[in-house]
């Protein structure tokens, strides 16, 4: 029997593009949608074949953006925002592709893709055709019918039918444009009634049969707000109606023969053609032949096109893998990872944080598709489910130790911390060990994200298996151990297999791309020392929290009074839409804008440019300043630091990521340990709630100006080197520079000056900054780059070569690259560029310090001080805990290593100077 596959060419194009970071081809154009959008209908139609899918297929995409549904209401889609302006040539160059895979490309004026494949599936269906739709479109589950028109979700791998609809949304597909038509769509602006969401709109048509049942019965309801909105907005349910139900008559643009798929595959003409055009390297070697020149690139990179010259893996089988839960073959896998010499592996756990999750099973994979998982500690998912056969989890942590122990078998995951940290608390050590999420980071830092899913997509042409979909979410969310076998085992080995096929990717690339360096000297030998400060967390005063939360509620309420009465009468101070109307229309304050949304933009940065431009007349915004910050230290810290207090330990534990900052810098989450204000009263106080437990005290290393001594270096500045080799006061010798006389005044202004201008701030960043006019902050730089030109010159040549080569490097030999540097649009590419200017330097920074960590615990364990434990890192400060009667021992071997931590790779022309403070809290140590 004939089988139609229509695919939603439009929901294939943009997630190529946000998937996707910026490519452009040997012509210098922007393909990076081309690319993705080309990859993924070459998987789907070579999926499809060989599983003897489809006899006919047709890609259907939206001809332009005014169609039938404007006319009979004009603000239809009026809100959704243009397409973003590099993947507007990209269009013609996909239905090109799409064309180049001699499938037909159908587009009508005046219609939606939707209508159009509402109208080939009801053609198609009349002749008793079978009917799949590619797409995840809730609005085309209207057409599902039972035997007939199914959806392929590929996003998800999975088959949607009218049963889904049912479960989702509570009715048939029958039934299912009045559940739309009562919710409204706000992404398509379709009205709906208001606050009716999925499941009372679902409610309401099981009750009253359909929209104009509903509508009828409406007067009768219960009074309340519900039956109100129904009564009033009865013509927008009707109009919406009309919006969302698909056109399903329009004339066939191609007739449906015309639709029929080659017996044998792709032909290779003329997609060879279109390959080549735009020197997409790994898909010409799927027709077996390789573009010699002219590959993809996202501002130079020569592996922006995801591919190597390894030979292709098979495709991911999920159905391959083995679930172990016997004895005899969880020896086999050992012996096999031992014989190998490398092995993959994951761990699933009851939730994210590491320092509490308990360990549900192990996943392994040796080879593309030999991958296996072995659960110890699933249960049934209700009462009634039995516990299934698997093996006991000390038994199998056992035989696993000395494996993963093994110096002579390398271990490979994906962000390894998070396993380290899970199987050390039962005592196993991971090591030797490669980490996939580090080595993509080293290599494309700032062109993607390196999340396991996101690298699948991008370099194996793989979607994985969805957690949410495995777990579920909201109240129907279940934990990993409540998780079937079978599917626990698609779900974990699949991350293990992926994980091994990205490191047969990278550990190609690392040294032909040079990245081979940063990652072995800074990045991996990083993870377990960053996985040990995490476990060891560090303690907190609960009651001194508890105080400052009941400090910080008062001085709320009294901001909020104080707003108020500025105000001339209350309002809802976090409510951005009545904020920005009490401060523009009621208190006519100047500068307000509108955003697209219609509300008032009150963002800090805009807030504190009218506090800062209208004087006393923005007394109430600096007193909406005050509220806001005293709220967010109230609710991120005071209140959330003592629900974060790990009961095992009584300590606070911060996850750290090493990937999460561009540059290299690590970041903390959970909490955030890097945003409290330093230099404020407000800080300070939180601090003081971070202390060392009895008998110990907390050290505080901190670099002292690195970021400007690196400056001095790489800018190769003689009076700043020089005023560094002599101990002299660098914000001194700039207020000399540019004011002419050295006082308290000027030494602040000429720091902001200092540090401003690594960033590569604007004019009127600097006027903000100091207060002063756009004009005078000019005048500033200017002096500033006359009095040290070798700066300037340091700026204008890193920005120069990063826009050559799209990327910038630290001395260490991190990559960051800035593929918005060619941005058409200025804030973005002059964003880009700011950053590229100071991405050496702090990327340099970063790369320090992770240095001086590596190597602090072996010079405090040779000094014979292995009680001081290093805790904390923020930004350009270390905090350990040690015994009293450490401190003096401590301090020499700490400010040794960090003040030496570049040597030998890097030798410095300038001092690294290390300032230490030790104290019974964090706050007493500065």
């Amino acid at each position: 029997m004939p089988h139609l596959y229509l695919v939603d060419g439009s929901g294939y194009i943009f997630r190529a593009y946000h998937r996707l970071p910026p490519l452009t081809n040997k012509h210098g154009e922007p393909v990076g949608a081309v690319y993705g959008y080309t990859a993924m209908l070459w998987k789907l139609a070579d999926a499809l074949h060989k599983a003897d899918g489809p006899t006919h297929m047709a890609v259907v995409l939206d001809k332009a953006s005014h169609t039938f549904r404007n006319e009979l209401y004009g603000d239809y889609k009026a809100h959704r925002p243009p397409p973003p302006e590099d993947l507007v040539p990209q269009f013609p160059m996909i239905r090109d592709a799409t064309r180049a895979f001699s499938l037909p490309c159908i587009e009508e004026e005046g219609l939606e893709a939707d209508d159009i494949i509402a109208s080939y599936a009801k053609a198609a269906c009349a002749l008793g055709w079978e009917v799949t739709i590619v797409s995840s479109d809730k609005d085309l589950m209207q057409l599902f019918t039972e035997g007939c028109v199914d959806m392929l979700d590929t996003m998800n791998n999975r088959r949607l039918g009218p049963d889904y609809v049912v479960e989702k949304f509570g009715v048939g597909p029958d039934k299912l444009g009045d559940v739309l038509a009562l919710m409204g769509d706000a992404v398509d602006n379709v009205p709906g009634v208001p606050n009716v969401g999925p499941k009372t709109a679902a409610k309401l048509i099981q009750e009253h049969g359909d929209l104009e049942g509903v509508l009828a019965a409406a007067p009768g309801m219960k009074p309340g707000r519900l039956r109100d909105n129904l009564i009033a907005h009865a013509d927008d349910a009707r109009m919406s109606r009309v919006l969302v139900t698909l056109k399903d008559d329009a004339p066939l643009a191609e007739p449906l023969d015309a639709l029929a798929l080659p017996a044998d595959g792709i032909p290779p003409e003329p997609l060879r053609a279109f390959l080549e055009h735009h020197g997409f390297k790994s898909l010409l070697a799927k027709l077996g032949e390789v573009a010699s020149s002219g590959e993809a690139t996202a501002g130079g990179s020569p592996e922006a096109e995801p591919s190597d010259d390894a030979e292709a893996d098979p495709p991911c089988n999920l159905d391959a893998y083995e679930t172990i839960v016997d004895e005899a073959a969880l020896d086999r896998w050992i012996e096999a990872a031992r014989h190998q010499g490398h092995l993959a592996i994951d761990t699933e756990t009851t939730g994210l944080d590491a320092t509490r999750a308990e360990l549900v099973g192990v996943s392994l994979a040796l080879e593309p598709n030999r991958a296996a998982y072995v659960p110890v500690a699933h249960k049934g998912s209700d009462l009634l489910t039995e516990t299934p056969i698997q093996l006991d989890r000390d038994l199998v942590l056992a035989k696993l130790k000395p494996l993963l122990e093994d110096e002579s078998v390398l271990k490979i995951g994906h962000n390894l911390k998070y396993d380290m940290i899970v199987l050390g608390r039962l005592g196993i050590d991971v090591a030797p060990f490669d980490d996939t999420i580090l080595m993509s980071f080293d290599l494309d830092a700032g062109l993607r994200g390196h999340g396991m899913d996101e690298l699948a997509t991008v370099h194996l042409q793989h979607t994985c298996v969805a957690f949410k979909e495995v777990v579920g979410t909201g109240r129907n969310q279940r934990t990993f151990d409540q998780i079937d076998l079978p599917t626990a085992t698609r779900y974990a080995a699949e991350d293990a297999d992926v994980t091994l096929r990205l490191w047969r990717k990278f550990k190609a690339r690392l040294p032909r791309e040079a990245a081979t360096r940063v990652y072995e000297m800074v990045d991996r030998p990083l993870v377990p020392v960053v996985a040990r400060m995490e476990q060891r967390g560090v303690f907190v005063d609960r009651a001194q929290l508890a105080r400052l939360s009941t400090e910080f509620e008062g001085q709320i309420a009294a901001a909020e009074k104080r707003v108020h009465e500025m105000a001339g009468g209350p309002f809802a101070i976090g409510s951005p839409k009545q904020l920005g109307e009490v401060l523009f229309e009621r208190l006519k304050l100047k500068g307000g804008r509108k955003g697209k949304s219609g509300v008032y933009s009150t963002d800090v940065i805009e807030l504190e440019r009218i506090a800062r431009e209208q004087g006393e007349g923005a007394e109430v915004v600096r007193g909406v300043l005050e509220w806001r910050q005293l709220t967010k230290l109230k609710n991120t810290y005071t209140d959330a630091l003592q629900e974060q207090i790990n009961p095992a330990t009584n300590r606070v534990h911060t996850s750290y990521s090493l990937t999460g900052a561009q540059t290299g810098r690590l970041s903390s989450t959970d909490p955030n340990l890097q945003n409290i204000p330093i230099r404020t009263e407000i800080g300070r106080q939180l601090r003081e709630a971070f202390v060392a437990e009895p008998g110990n005290v907390l050290l505080a290393a901190d670099y002292s100006q690195i970021e400007l001594r690196l400056a001095a270096h790489m800018a190769d500045v003689p009076e700043l080197k020089e005023a560094y080799a002599t101990g002299q006061d660098i914000h001194a010798i700039t207020a000399e520079q540019l004011y002419g006389e050295v006082n308290r005044d000027t030494r602040s202004r000429a720091k902001t000056i200092n540090f401003a201008i690594l960033y590569g701030i604007s004019r009127w960043g600097l006027a903000g900054r100091l207060d002063i006019s756009a004009d005078e902050a000019q005048d500033l730089i200017n002096r500033y780059f006359e009095r040290f030109p070798g700066v300037n010159r340091y700026m204008a040549e890193t920005l120069t070569r990063a826009r050559d080569l799209g990327y910038t490097e630290t001395l260490f030999g991190r990559k960051c690259w800035f593929p918005r540097l060619k941005s058409k649009q200025m804030n973005e590419r002059q964003g880009a560029e700011r950053a590229a200017v100071n991405a050496p330097i702090q990327g340099t920074s970063a790369d320090i310090i992770k240095r001086a960590m590596i190597r602090m615990e072996p010079a405090l364990a040779e000094a014979g001080l292995p009680d001081v434990r290093m805790l904390l890192q923020v930004h350009d400060e270390l905090v350990f805990e040690l015994p009293e009667g450490q401190v003096e021992a401590a301090s020499a071997v700490i400010k040794r290593v960090m003040e030496g931590a570049a040597e030998p790779a890097v030798k410095l022309s300038v001092p690294l100077g290390v300032e230490i403070g030790t104290g019974h809290s964090w706050g007493s140590a500065h």
